[in-house]
């Protein structure tokens, strides 16, 4: 089997089916931002790459993230959202200009103006191997167990484990775009 770090074309899993909000012990609740879905290649020794869910390689569109591997202390593979925060929300459409930039000029003023950040909220790979396989809590714990600190560009998702309904609602009330609930016990499965 080829080494998925090293082959970098990961498709990430999908969200599922919509629905209300509801409460339910068995899943945790996180915000969904509005960004681009992304996939990090991180390597505390070699580097940074950056990847969107149709494999494009998105450092040359935000070369303000090319340092996110120094925020983890080992080798891994993370699911995330790529995002632009203006006025305290993630905004789609600025982060949407970005991904069709081509002019390096603009694109650098475009990163000092706006910059990006990415949002990890699941961990896919350690040290040569998948974590796919495991509950969603324990790839949880094993995501901030590699992470060194969040920063203004690098953060990890946080979640809340009861209230979906009230977490909703607050999402809602703030003008975001809703949240995403998650079964603890589930695997991760590539698209």
């Amino acid at each position: 089997m080829r080494d998925l770090f090293v082959v970098k074309n990961l498709k990430p899993m999908l969200i599922g089916a919509e629905s209300g909000p509801f409460d339910d012990h068995g899943f945790i609740y996180e915000l969904k931002l509005d960004g681009e879905r992304c996939v990090a290649y991180l390597d505390p020794r070699i580097g940074t790459d950056l990847r969107n869910k149709r494999n494009m390689k998105m450092l040359p569109k935000v070369p303000e993230l090319a340092d996110l591997h120094q925020n983890v202390s080992r080798r891994c593979i993370l699911d995330g959202e790529l995002a632009v925060i203006s006025e305290g929300r993630p905004d789609f459409f600025a982060i949407q200009r970005r991904s069709m930039m081509t002019n390096p000029l603009k694109i650098q003023l475009a990163a000092q103006q706006q910059p990006a950040c990415f949002v990890a909220f699941d961990l896919l790979y350690l040290d040569d191997h998948l974590t796919t396989n495991l509950p969603l809590m324990e790839r949880k714990a094993l995501l901030q167990n590699v992470v060194i600190q969040d920063n203004a560009r690098f953060a990890v998702s946080r979640f809340i484990e009861h209230g979906g309904v009230a977490f909703y609602k607050l999402a809602k009330a703030q003008k975001l775009e809703g949240i995403v609930a998650k079964r603890r016990e589930s695997r991760y499965f590539f698209d």
